[in-house]
């Protein structure tokens, strides 16, 4: 099997591993950067080229693209799915995940746990914002944040005010969320692939930091996770569309909330907890599924 590879830096943890897990099954895998593809649109006859050279007869790509050229790399992932070619997720669900507030009124609408969730754009009405969300404190997130970059914790009404203020004077949109102080700064992250969660860990974050981002100096360790939070990750991977992804959470008095459902889940932490082989298994679940044309973009435009 010939695989694709979206990504811009192939010496990253995850795109090594995947490229050892496919060489070792026998397959190819070929890196392109994202951002040296170029798609050629004509009438029935969609084509990608790499450093201007059409590139033909690959069976799967795997997307793994960056969230600063999300908009770019969609349009490449759209236009190999108008050529036929398999897509580990697809390019309608990473974009629902990757817009926060769209995924969050997914997940909403199948009835999900979440923390509670306002959004709005008028200035004045801060204050109903958080009070709505059991505030102060209140988390607040750019939509367009990720690895822990602009999630702010405000613990009192007027430094949420102040946050709020200063993210809406630079014209950029935040999601404010209640905070759920019971999670005492440790979250869980589920990996699914193939609608099954394959590992788990729980993340902690680093000290005097609320976000347990590994990026941000978080650690992990192997957890087992209960039945309800498992069911709530595979509904999750469901609901959003994705093969692949990982599901983070939050254990709340009330239950597993999620905050948020990556489709570009990194390897190096999970694996590095849990001692499985989860890149091998996403290319077993590429290779037992894979077929040429079954994408829901195809055709679609």
């Amino acid at each position: 099997m010939k695989i694709a590879m979206l990504a811009r830096n192939a010496s990253l943890y995850s795109h090594r591993r995947l490229m050892e897990a496919a060489e070792a099954r026998g397959h190819t895998l070929d890196v392109l950067n994202t951002l040296r593809c170029t798609v050629q649109i004509a009438s029935h006859r969609p084509t990608v080229a790499y450093e201007g050279e059409t590139i033909t007869g690959y069976d799967a790509v795997i997307p793994r693209i960056g969230a600063s050229i999300t908009h770019y790399g969609l349009a490449i992932l759209r236009q190999f799915e108008m050529a036929g070619v398999w897509p580990l997720n697809e390019s309608v669900a990473i974009g629902r995940s990757r817009d926060k507030l769209r995924s969050m009124q997914i997940l909403a609408k199948y009835g999900l746990g979440l923390p509670l969730t306002a959004f709005a754009h008028d200035p004045k009405q801060t204050s109903q914002i958080i009070k709505a969300v059991n505030g102060p404190p209140v988390v607040i997130k750019l939509l367009e944040g990720t690895q822990g970059i602009g999630v702010v914790l405000a613990e009192t009404e007027a430094s949420a005010k102040s946050v709020i203020e200063a993210f809406r004077g630079a014209n950029v949109n935040i999601l404010v969320q209640e905070f759920i102080k019971e999670a005492g700064g440790t979250d869980i992250r589920a990996l699914v692939v193939g609608g099954k969660v394959v590992a788990a860990m729980q993340r902690t974050g680093a000290p005097d930091d609320f976000r347990s981002n590994l990026h941000r100096g978080g650690s992990a360790q192997l957890i087992k996770i209960t039945p309800e939070e498992r069911s709530t990750a595979v509904r999750a991977a469901r609901r959003m569309g994705l093969n692949v992804c990982g599901v983070d959470m939050l254990r709340s008095n009330h239950g597993p909330v999620i905050m948020e459902v990556n489709s570009s889940p990194g390897l190096e932490g999970i694996e590095t907890a849990t001692g499985k082989d989860i890149a091998g298994m996403i290319i077993d679940f590429i290779a037992t599924h894979a077929v040429a044309g079954k994408t829901k973009t195809k055709g679609k435009g």
